[in-house]
């Protein structure tokens, strides 16, 4: 059963959407009548009666600074409702809407069956999120606060490679996006490149917030201060981004890494870290917390007794976790490489192949990973089945690699 929640100034556009979705949405829908907005979620939510609404609607009338204020504020205190503004035909206040942090946004000018279908797809999300959650997590008049320890069930998926230029960036926003689809607002991918991180890039974002902030301000302290310097992305997750100005980036230590995403650990489900080339400070402090490791290398020599090199050197110094994935990316037949010699080489065998495709490139050049992009490209393909690699349903690995194994015999 979903509960509605319906803040607006406008009779008429009550009776609008009640008329859409009574008798044809299971549950019951409030309205207050109202155009101003309280401090906090709960005081809005404490306007309801009965049960905690599934989906609170901000309709018309709303003022719309207060909703981009609010709004921030819910996602953290109250992730389990699912917050939906009301907007003119404007794709710029819908961007600007779902990048602050609403769950979808409603044409102001829907039919009933739009938004029938718009809020059946909210509350099912919603129930989804729900499910999620810690037990317990969800109680009415409370605020949900986030755990200082790591849940059960959080993966921190490390993607690293010895050398740049290899797709790692590639690969680590495609899987975090895909992971997206199975933890939506579960899943949050860190650019630890501080320099010269492309993360934001790939995602098409204009963050407003840093990884420089998130590791040196309050959020060290507040978990709930921390998820206000995420920024949204459509796909249902949240990315840390690097600095537009790269000196700021010396203000990042290995010891802050670790307590981000000790911090992040202990909110979402799975943690995607984009590292840098080699192993920096920054990269072994991600791979010290990590439950995963995905190693990405292209088709050529270097790159490969880099890789192999760089896995020895982990090995040694016990760095390896239990779950280890290998990624051949931008796999071309035509290099004088194959995926034989590359196993034989790094003496562990490859988990995925993704082949070179032109898709890809021009869909990084757009900003909209593949999987977003052209799923049934055939490099989207092969991106989703390491995407599937992490889903709970399956194993946590094909091919778990022991850190003793990786030790240079």
């Amino acid at each position: 059963m979903s509960r509605l929640l319906l803040v607006t100034g406008d009779p008429e556009y009550d009776t609008h959407f009640r008329k859409a979705v009574q008798g044809r949405l299971p549950g019951e829908v409030q309205t207050v009548f109202s155009t101003s907005l309280p401090a906090t979620p709960d005081e809005l939510l404490g306007r309801s009666v009965g049960e905690l609404p599934t989906a609170v609607v901000l309709g018309p009338g709303v003022d719309l600074y207060e909703a981009m204020r609010l709004v921030g504020v819910f996602d953290i205190q109250r992730p389990e409702v699912s917050l939906v503004l009301v907007v003119p035909a404007d794709m710029s206040l819908a961007v600007a809407a779902l990048r602050a942090g609403f769950r979808d946004v409603l044409d102001m000018d829907a039919d009933s069956d739009g938004i029938l279908s718009l809020l059946s797809r909210v509350c099912d999300a919603a129930a989804s999120r729900r499910w999620a959650m810690p037990q317990g997590a969800v109680v009415a008049g409370t605020s949900y606060g986030m755990p200082s320890t790591p849940r059960d069930d959080t993966r921190v998926i490390v993607v690293t490679s010895p050398k740049g230029g290899v797709g790692k960036t590639t690969v680590a926003t495609n899987l975090a996006v895909g992971l997206g689809a199975i933890a939506p607002m579960n899943t949050v991918i860190i650019d630890l490149d501080v320099q010269f991180g492309d993360v934001g890039a790939a995602l098409r974002l204009a963050p407003e917030h840093s990884l420089t902030e998130a590791v040196t301000g309050p959020a060290v302290d507040d978990a709930l201060v921390l998820k206000t310097f995420l920024t949204v992305h459509p796909a249902s997750i949240y990315a840390l981004c690097t600095p537009a100005n790269p000196a700021e980036g010396e203000l990042v230590g290995a010891a802050q890494i670790a307590r981000l995403i000790e911090q992040l650990s202990g909110q979402f489900q799975y943690v995607v870290v984009d590292t840098a080339p080699g192993l920096g400070e920054h990269a072994l402090a991600a791979l010290e917390a990590a439950t995963d490791v995905v190693f990405v290398t292209g088709m050529d020599v270097p790159g490969v007794r880099g890789l192999r090199k760089e896995m020895d050197l982990l090995g040694e110094m016990s760095m390896v976790p239990e779950h280890v994935s290998v990624v051949v990316n931008a796999a071309d037949r035509n290099t004088g490489l194959s995926v034989k010699d590359i196993e034989a080489t790094i003496r562990t065998p490859v988990d995925h192949v993704v082949p070179r495709s032109r898709m890809a490139a021009y869909a990084t050049n757009r900003g909209e990973p593949l999987l977003l992009h052209a799923p049934k490209d055939k490099a989207a393909r092969q991106l989703q089945g390491i995407v599937d690699s992490f889903a709970p349903a399956r194993p946590a690995a094909k091919k778990g690699i022991h850190r003793k194994a990786m030790v240079r015999s």
